[in-house]
Order: structure tokens, then sequence, then C-alpha cells
């Protein structure tokens, strides 16, 4: 890290048994005239000494530090900062086309004369390859090999080139297939709470902070850490070590009271918090949770809740670090001197949470009482829609209301199809994997089995789990239920379930069914888990499990027996749920140090399959111009020396007009590839075999692919071609209803530009950043929407597609609008102002006109600054080939 100018005088010492080190105290800069920041909410203090930390003239100058005045009033809500994270780690899904970016980046400084070896990291970027594994094998002893075989079978083109990235760049490290999930092995190894380096002769400390390409980064605020998802194009530049500007946003303070009772799990609190906080609003806040309930969640619980950060709208959700979290540093082998820094430093920084202590000063806040959890899911089709055990079955019919016979052949509405342990949100918490091992062996004990229909799975994201589900017996009592391990990755919950059993599927088509999934995951958005599963259900792990015994959500398991046992007798849910003294009692044999330190001694290193791979060498990546995997990312070839200006818009045509909550699932291509899909037929025309073609996150980085995926959901409802599911519009003037890729091309033919017309919460779910690529792509300028979530109007941004908000109380059916229509945008030439307003003229068939104001929704100078370049790519290119790159290094 650089030296601080330090014009506040805040740089302190502090000793720690003997050792000094050195950092940027709050106080001190406080007590020199930056008033306010010791009353700053714990999580802003920790982006306050970021910016005290990186003073440096340029990015970060006196002028940036006169604002932290502001932060402890609501004045300084919206003030951009910024933004220095400590490193950057990233899953295979979002970082492998980070890393592409960079590779093209070198590609890009090749071809105009630079040295490519001086495109590298700026900050430490950590990958964890945990997208790829698929349910292939599930149910047997041999699951996690063949599933592991067929995993490198698929993707080797893929690991080939980060095995390349792994020589070609300094500061870049891969976590293997096999080792767990990103987040899961974030929490449990590489986060510090407090780092360290030196700077002229003297150790600096200071807060870890993180960003990572995936919406659940957040997962790492449970230790402490201040950290978010963001799309794989601001990866990028935050990788090159480009502070990144962000809005201070709101923080809204969550004081968790009361003790949840018997049998909640942390799933159940969770979702509880999740509907509180979606209904109070927090969308792109910082919610910071304390108060004395929250001093008797242990790590592993918070962890399950701040992992549910983006289903409760936030971009973080952060427990500060109190004894709990030195607890657990000791536990996964993090402890001794390193645990004492942490608990020195946050005591020193004003950062240490004691529930009897004062408090930071929250300018808003609301209290949650966790004596009001209890066993719950949510679904059947969005996480925030929490229904208590005896209300699953009612919500199930109001949304697919009960038919009156179903075909001879045919599987029951609502039987469950799909039972996945699945997920860093609720694997890496012992007490809930414990609980359904420990349900298991009850349910085998009474001669219960999970019915023939559903397809059973456990991957969890550490293998430390496997472990301990071992060393307590527990596993084979999970394998008696069909819950054998099938792998370590993220599986089931991001849509790589696999395909289901012949005969099931058939029975699905016979009788056409809803069927259910259910998972111990994070996302049920529809068509999310698998295509034939219309409604989805997240729950606890022991509530998975319950549910494949009883093969149906049409069920009360309150009041409804499970099913028979051997003996014919009807066994309940209580007669099997595990009890907290049995629960703790496994978690006395499961949970010790060196099983964390002997799990985590070589996750870098890789087994045979990863060490024999075949990696090329040289400073830049040698494309295959045949490739069906990869391809040289389109997005910074032919960039011109300078930025073109921008051009308002005139004839405008929608390509698509959505609904509300269409999420980036719905928009990107996501999930396994079909046949029948305009992807999948791609691929038939290339001489691909359907059961070769693979995942969309595995084709990811062939545009190709994804350009005919984008939109492509089959449940998404494109309202220009009512009647159709998918990837399908209304071409204007001709008529045609053509494939939307197919419809994007003839309008770039015919020199049309395009729009995008949607409702609000446009772009929530996780953070894809090929909904965003898709969309610049098929050559969308401009989105209109009532509200966007966070990740996806800043992706759009990168990407150099303007978003614009429409006007309260305005929506497209307010305006009564059918594709027939043409307009003109007047405002963006020839640079768009942050937060200006855009003037939207609707031509309509009949010849009548009404302009309406739009919201630019660039909302930093920094955005606008991408936006001005046509994205994040091709500014970050210009400046280096200008020396101006900050974070740049040679190799």
């Amino acid at each position: 890290m650089p030296r601080p100018q330090d014009s506040f005088s805040a740089a302190r010492s502090l000793t720690v048994e003997g050792d000094v080190y050195a950092m940027v105290s709050l106080a001190a800069a406080e007590a020199n005239g930056l008033a306010g920041l010791t009353m700053l909410p714990r999580s802003l203090k920790v982006l306050a000494e970021n910016v005290l930390r990186h003073e440096d003239g340029r990015a970060v100058t006196a002028s940036t530090l006169e604002g932290l005045r502001n932060w402890s009033t609501p004045a300084g809500v919206g003030a951009e900062v910024p933004f220095h994270p400590t490193r950057l780690v990233l899953n295979d899904s979002g970082g492998l086309p980070a890393m592409a970016d960079l590779a093209a980046l070198r590609d890009a400084v090749r071809r105009a004369g630079g040295d490519p070896t001086r495109i590298n990291p700026g900050v430490p970027a950590d990958m964890v390859i945990d997208h790829s594994v698929m349910v292939d094998a599930f149910g047997t002893l041999d699951a996690v090999a063949r599933n592991l075989d067929l995993e490198y079978e698929r993707n080797a083109e893929r690991y080939r080139f980060l095995r390349w990235c792994q020589s070609a760049f300094t500061g870049f490290r891969v976590a293997p297939p096999g080792q767990g999930i990103l987040h899961q092995v974030n929490l449990e190894h590489m986060a510090r709470c407090v780092w360290t380096s030196e700077q002229d002769g003297r150790r600096w400390a200071y807060p870890e902070s993180l960003m990572g390409t995936d919406s659940h980064t957040p997962m790492i605020n449970a230790l402490g850490v201040l950290g978010w998802g963001v799309g794989g194009i601001e990866a990028t530049a935050g990788v090159l070590g480009q502070p990144i500007g962000i809005v201070l946003p709101r923080v809204v303070g969550c004081r968790l009271v009361g003790a949840p009772a018997q049998g909640v799990t942390a799933t159940d609190i969770t979702l509880l918090v999740v509907q509180r906080l979606r209904a109070y609003g927090v969308i792109a806040a910082y919610v910071e949770f304390f108060g004395p309930a929250l001093s008797r969640l242990s790590l592993p619980d918070r962890a399950t809740l701040s992992n549910m950060a983006p289903e409760y709208g936030a971009t973080m959700g952060f427990c500060p670090v109190d004894a709990e979290t030195i607890r657990f540093l000791e536990l996964t082998g993090r402890g001794g001197m390193h645990a004492r820094l942490v608990e020195a430093y946050c005591r020193a920084q004003g950062l240490w949470h004691d529930a009897d202590g004062p408090q930071p000063r929250f300018l808003e806040a609301l209290e949650i009482d966790l004596s009001e959890a209890e066993p719950a899911a949510a679904g059947p089709r969005r996480p925030q829609d929490r229904v208590s055990l005896p209300q699953i079955r009612p919500s199930f019919d109001a949304a697919f209301p009960p038919r009156g016979s179903i075909p001879d052949g045919g599987l029951a509405d609502g039987a469950v199809v799909i039972a996945a342990i699945t997920s860093c949100t609720n694997t890496s918490n012992p007490d809930g994997m414990l609980g359904a091992g420990i349900l298991a062996r009850k349910a085998v004990a009474r001669g219960l089995t999970s019915k023939p229909w559903v397809k059973t799975s456990l991957a969890p994201g550490s293998t430390v789990v496997a472990d301990y589900l071992e060393a307590t017996g527990l596993q084979a009592d999970l394998d008696r239920l069909g819950f054998n391990l099938i792998g370590f990755g993220c599986t089931t919950c991001m849509g790589n379930s696999g395909p289901l059993p012949e005969a099931v599927e058939e029975a699905i088509a016979t009788g056409g069914s809803t069927a259910v999934a259910v998972l111990s995951g994070n996302r049920n958005f529809e068509g999310r888990v698998h295509t034939l599963a219309k409604a989805n259900y997240i729950m606890s792990p022991p509530l998975v499990v319950a549910h494949a015994l009883a093969g149906t959500i049409r069920i009360d398991l309150t009041t409804d027996a499970i099913g028979p046992d051997r003996d014919g007798r009807p066994v309940m849910l209580a007669d099997i749920w595990p009890t907290a003294d049995e629960i703790a009692e496994a978690r006395d044999v499961a949970l010790t140090t060196e099983r964390f330190e002997r799990r985590y001694a070589a996750v870098f290193a890789g087994d045979e399959r990863w060490q024999g791979l075949d990696a090329p060498a040289g400073d830049t990546f040698p494309w295959a111009a045949d490739s069906l995997y990869m391809q040289e990312p389109p997005f910074l070839q032919d960039v011109p020396a300078e930025p073109e200006p921008a051009e308002d818009l005139e004839g405008a045509r929608m390509l698509v007009m959505l609904g509300d909550s269409v999420t980036t699932d719905h928009i990107s291509p996501v999930g396994i590839i079909t046949p029948a899909s305009a992807s999948g037929r791609y691929l038939i025309e290339h001489q691909v075999r359907p059961k070769d073609f693979n995942s969309f996150a595995a084709r990811r980085l062939n545009h190709h692919v994804m350009i005919r995926g984008t939109f492509g959901n089959i449940r998404l409802r494109n309202r220009l071609a009512p009647g159709t599911e998918g990837g399908w519009t209304h071409h204007q003037p001709s008529g045609e209803i053509l494939p939307i890729h197919e419809a994007a091309a003839r309008y770039a033919s015919e020199g049309v530009p395009l729009i995008v017309m949607a409702g609000a919460e446009y772009g929530a779910g996780s953070s894809r950043d090929w909904a965003a690529k898709g969309t610049r792509l098929l050559g969308v300028r401009v989105v209109i929407a009532n509200s966007f979530e966070r990740i996806h109007r800043s992706n759009l941004v990168y990407l150099g597609v303007l978003p614009l908000q429409l006007p309260q109380g305005v929506t497209a059916e307010t305006l009564a609008l059918d594709g027939t229509e043409t307009f003109n945008l007047e405002g963006i030439a020839p640079w768009p102002a942050p937060v200006s307003t855009i003037t939207w003229t609707i031509r309509r068939a009949d010849g009548r006109t009404e302009a309406l104001p739009l919201l630019c929704r660039l909302d930093t100078p920094f955005e606008a600054e991408c936006f001005r370049h046509g994205g994040i790519l091709p500014r970050v290119l210009r400046q280096h080939l200008s020396g101006l790159a900050p974070g740049m290094r040679s190799g």
C-alpha cells in the first residue's frame, strides 16, 4: 500500500505484545478536525479509514477528506467515495470473465505497441472454482469422483486458461475444483479481519476490505470484513488496483433482541430478517447488526445472516468484530498472535462490539425480535416470501391452484423432485449440517426412506464439512437416504442441478405436473434451479431432508405424518427433529482446529488432475478461433484512441418490454443449455451433441453462445410478444415474431437504436456480468426502468449502456406502450452528466407524441467517466496507454 500523505496527522502506533504497528487512527483524525468519525457506524469507520489511508493527492485529496465531516449527517449520503479494496475474491463463473478481460487487455496493449506484461493484478486476487460442478451422479458412494471427472472433461479448455493465468499474472491464485465454495473458503480460511503490510520501514495494520464476483460476497461481513459483490466488469477494474468510485450509502442499524425458541435454525432466523428488512426497505444500503441478540449468535449463524444480504436487498449485512469473532478465528487456525492483533486493533479503532457498551450513531435503525422466528421456508418464487411450516402448502396452492385429477402415469402436483443440501448459505453452518445428519439418523432408525422420485444431493461449501460428517458417523445416515456427497461447489443453488432421472421427467411431462425443488440455498427464482421445477422453496438442511422423506410440498409437517415407520406407526417431524443437546454433542466431536488446518493446508495446490493440465505459455493467451468455449472478449477490439462523443437517440425501438422484479437470471444466460434454445441450435450447427452442451456458466467466454441466450430464460415474459415465454420479440414495423438476437441483428442492419423497457427492481439477483454484456452486444443503448438493483445498474454503466429511471408513478402500463412506438432521447449528447435529466419523447403509431423527463442513473462522476469512454475496459486501456493507470506493475 502507498504511504498516506496524512493531511490530518492521523498516523499512530499500536503495540501488541511488544510488536509495533502503524495505523491510521480515526480518533486522531477527529481530534485534528474531522469531526464525527468516532460515532460513525462501524462499517463506515472501516470505509473512512480506507479513504484516509489512501490519501495520495490524486484519487484521494485533502478535499476528499474534508467530505468525511458529512458522513455522520444525512448530507453525507450519496457522496462519491474512492474505495481501494484490500483484495479481490473471484468465483470461476464471474471471475473467469474478469481474468479473460485482463487477458484481452494484454492483447489490446500488445496491438497498440505496449508491454503486455505490465497488465497484472494490482491487489491480491484469489479464485475458487466452485460454479462448474453439476449434479450428474447422485445417491452413490462414488458420486464425488464421477462428477469431478465430468467437470474436468467438460471444462478442460477453461481450466487450461486458468492455469495459464496462474503462471502469466502475478498476484493471482486459484483454488482448483473440489475445494469448496468461494464464500465458505473465504470465511473459514482466507479472510484475516486485519491485514498488515510493510511501507517505508513501518508495518501498517488496517481493516480488511474486499470485493467479490458474486452477489453473496457479503457472507464475509460476518467476520467484520467490509465486502460486497460486484459484477465481473467492475471486478476487472478492482483487480487492476483502480480505485472504485462508490456512493456513500444509507446505513441502517438493525438491533437484534430476543432469543429464538428451541428447534429454530439459523435459516429460520435469516428468513425472518430477510422478510422484515425487505418490508422496511434497505435496497443498496449497508445493514449493520448490533444488540444483545447478536452477541448470542454464533459466527456461522451470523454468516447465514450476512450471506443473504442480497435477498433483503442490501449491499452488506455487517456484523462487527467481538469475542465470538476471535473465537472463530482461533477455531479455524487463525488464532494466536494474529487474533490478538485483530482484537487490539478493533478496540483501538472503535470497531469492537460489546452489546452493553456504547453504540454508533445511526441515522435510521429498526429492531427485530428473534423470538418471533419459527421453522419456515421461503417460496415458491422469491427468497423474501417467508412462510411458516403450516403455510407452505397453502402458499403452493395459491400460486398453483389444485387440479381435479392427474393423468395416469403423471406426477402429482407439488411433488418434490429435487431435495438439495447445497450452497454456502447453510453448509457453512455446522449446526444446520449436523442437524440434517441427526434427523437422517433418526429417520433411518424408524425405517423411513426418501421417495423414489426425489433427486437427493449433498454439496457442501467446504471439505471440512465432509470430514466432520464422517467423524460423527452422520454421513452414513445421510447416505442411506440418498444424500451422498456429490461434490464441493454451488450446484443446485445456481442452476447446476443436473438432469432429473428420465422416468421422473416423463412423469412430469405426462401429468403436466407442477414439480417442486427444496434446497438449503439462497435463490429460488423461477427457472433457476431446474427448468422442470416451477416452484422452489428455500429451507434449512434438516427440512430439506424431511421433505425428501415426505416427497411432497403439499403437507403440513406440524400436523401431518411424514410417513409410517417399519411397524406402520405414523412418524411426525417432531419425532425425528434434532434437539439442541444432540447437536451440541455432535458439535463437540465435529469442530476441531486440526480439521480446518489440515483441509486448508493445500487449498491452492490442486490434485493430479489440476497439475496435469497442459496449459499454454507466453505473455498473451493464444485464443483459438474455432473454440466453442473461449473466444477473445469483443469489448476491446477496435477501440479508438479517444472516446467518441455520445449521441442522442432518434427513432429508437423497444427490443424488450418487461414487468417488475425481472432478475439477472431472467436476463442472463444461466443454467443448462437445451437443444430447443437458440444457443442449443447454434451448438448443434457446430456439431456439438446435446449431451456435451454443458452449462451457460461453462460457455460464458463464447459470446456467440451467450448472446443467443440473453433474455432467453423460459420464464421470461416479453410483453412485446404476448403468449410466448423465453427469447422472443415482435420486430417493428414488420410485425414478425423473431428470436430476440435475430430481431436485434435486423434492427442493427436497419440502423435502428434499441432500448429495453422494464419495471421495478430491474436486475435483482446474482451479479451476473452477462446480463449487462448480453444487453450491450444485442445493441441496446438505453435501459428505462422504474428502479434498478445496485449491481446490475453498475454493470450496465460499465458496459456503456445508459440506465434511465422513470418518474414516480409512471410505468409502461400507465403510458399504454405496445411496442409500435418510436422514441427520441435528448440530453445524452455530448456526454450525460451524473443524475441529470434526459428528455424522452414517445411517438405513437398514429403520430401523437408526448415527452417525459427521465433521471440519468449515472450516479457518480466516476460512472459518467466510464460511460464517456464506452465502458470501464476502454477507459482502463486508454489510461494504461497514456501511462495514467494506477495499479499497473511489471510482471
